[in-house]
């Protein structure tokens, strides 16, 4: 697996459009200030209007329980709050990665 890095506050448009660029297989998003019910929806939305939503998207950060199901909806799965542990999101991703990306 290789991990490019946006760099800090990339706009939802920059990741998706960096996503694009690189040909990857799946975006990890991680938000601690309570955006992500924002900027989340907007990589995604982004990724589908330029015929790129199969490219994968995984979140994390601070996240409440009730926005999960919202996110999950939208595509955005793991969800992942602090203290999980590497191991559980690396696992989750790949998982995704194989059913969906390299059937």
């Amino acid at each position: 697996m290789e991990v490019i890095y946006a760099g800090l506050l990339a706009s939802p448009e920059q990741v998706a459009q960096m996503a694009i660029d690189e040909d990857v297989d799946i975006v990890a998003m991680s938000l601690l200030n309570g955006a992500h019910m924002t900027a989340f929806p907007k990589v995604a939305k982004a990724l589908k209007e330029n015929d790129a939503s199969d490219i994968l998207l995984v979140g994390g950060g601070i996240i409440p329980e009730e926005d999960k199901p919202r996110l999950e909806k939208l595509g955005i799965t793991g969800n992942f709050g602090p203290g999980t542990s590497l191991k559980a999101i690396v696992d989750h991703m790949v998982d995704r990665v194989r059913k969906e990306r390299w059937k």
